[in-house]
């Protein structure tokens, strides 16, 4: 199974995209991202501000190494940009919401995403001068680190998966929602954080909940499937949480999460809780071939074994709802390399396995944006600052992606569909 955390948590320092490889002149974007930003930025009322955004984004695709501030003033060519671009992300009073809206629709038109995916995003810090830096428990490791605890919320299809809003998880102060950028209006670098409130919560398994839930409602996607690839919140808590949002929802289940059969023609049936595992076991005989998303330059069809049993959570209130208990072998002979807990009981194999499979797709991708973008690189305690690096460098990797040409053009008409096709003939 891919490790998604291991590859984020210690990326290597990423390759440059350079902006200007195309028909631009002048120390600004080349022509083919001029539409792309000027949809993006169209809420930044000042045209300073717009030309720093501008700025910025320019430098994260320029920039080799770390994407700190400094660096990325240095490789637009203008290293006494600096103080600008720091006040720019730190201190000014932008609002980065609309801008990721924008970005979610321009990422839309281009790819229509099949799911929204939860990732988790650990940071190692060493020090205490990052906003949001404490001992954090990374899911998929399985330990303890010191540093940050984020999760991206991307759009995702086998043409494009696309960061489109962030979570950072405060430990012991609740979390930022992303929808909330006055809380975090006042911060400066070289304060502490302010108290915010924890609606939804205020543990990790409860912020990667409240960022899918929350950004459906803010990039118009209401009703798509939600995978959370976030291990440990197979729970009665998080389930509900989606059942009573009306949000159909993938979640990744441990080989330990306890559950009862509920199918009377499977084993099991009627002798209470199971580990997943064991459920899993007793219905290999059930299992039957799919079709896997292949990876980016890879054949371009994998197949798997997979079985879908109904079960329920233990001890849940209730008698508890009718799940789906999705294993997948890549190796037969082994143990399941993946499981997922489902509400969609009445979607057929098939498409829940293609939906689990753009979390890997999401793991390989958010790899290479945490290397090309530097979405883990904001350096400060600013809330506020943190949120406007993670808009922007979500923001130059679509257009990296564009550029690379691995996205598929939107449809004709607009500024969307010509910035892309744009691109792609870089």
């Amino acid at each position: 199974m891919t490790n998604p955390t291991r590859r984020v948590g210690h990326a290597a320092a990423g390759t440059a995209v350079h902006p200007d490889a195309g028909h631009g002149s002048g120390g600004g974007l080349p022509d083919v991202l001029e539409d792309f930003c000027a949809e993006l930025f169209s809420s930044l009322r000042r045209k300073d501000q717009q030309l720093k955004a501008r700025q910025y984004l320019r430098g994260l695709l320029a920039t080799k190494g770390r994407k700190s501030i400094r660096n990325v003033a240095t490789s637009t060519g203008d290293p006494a940009a600096a103080q600008s671009l720091h006040h720019f992300i730190v201190n000014s009073t932008w609002d980065w919401r609309p801008t990721r809206a924008a970005l979610a629709a321009y990422a839309e038109r281009v790819a229509p995403g099949h799911a929204l995916v939860v990732h988790p995003m650990p940071i190692p810090r060493a020090g205490e001068q990052f906003v949001g830096v404490d001992e954090m428990f990374d899911p998929f490791l399985r330990r303890t680190f010191h540093g940050q605890l984020a999760y991206g919320v991307w759009s995702a299809s086998p043409a494009l998966s696309a960061p489109v809003d962030w979570l950072l998880f405060l430990s012991g102060r609740g979390f930022l929602e992303s929808g909330s950028p006055s809380r975090a209006a006042g911060d400066r670098d070289g304060q502490p954080p302010a108290q915010l409130g924890s609606e939804g919560g205020d543990t990790p398994e409860s912020c990667a909940v409240t960022a899918a839930l929350t950004t459906p409602r803010d990039t118009w996607t209401r009703g798509r499937p939600v995978v959370l690839n976030v291990p440990g919140t197979a729970t009665p808590t998080t389930m509900a949480r989606f059942r009573e949002d009306a949000t159909p929802v993938l979640v990744r289940a441990g080989l330990s999460t306890r559950l009862a059969v509920t199918d009377r023609g499977m084993p099991g049936y009627g002798h209470g809780s199971f580990p997943a595992h064991v459920i899993l076991e007793a219905a290999r005989s059930a299992r039957r071939p799919v079709r896997r998303i292949a990876p980016r330059d890879t054949r371009p069809t994998a197949f798997s074994l997979a079985v879908a049993v109904p079960v329920r959570l233990a001890n849940e209130p209730g008698g508890g709802a009718r799940y789906l208990l999705i294993g997948e072998w890549c190796d037969p002979k082994r143990p399941p390399e993946r499981l997922w807990l489902t509400d969609m009981a009445e979607t057929p194999l098939q498409r829940l396995v293609e939906y689990a499979g753009l979390a890997d797709r999401v793991d390989r991708d958010a790899s290479r944006a945490a290397e090309t973008v530097g979405l883990r690189d904001f350096g400060g305690r600013s809330l506020a600052g943190w949120h406007r690096h993670v808009t922007l460098a979500s923001a130059a990797y679509i257009a990296s992606e564009l550029v690379r040409g691995s996205g598929t053009a939107p449809r004709r008409g607009g500024k969307a569909h010509r910035a892309a096709r744009s691109c792609l003939r870089l």
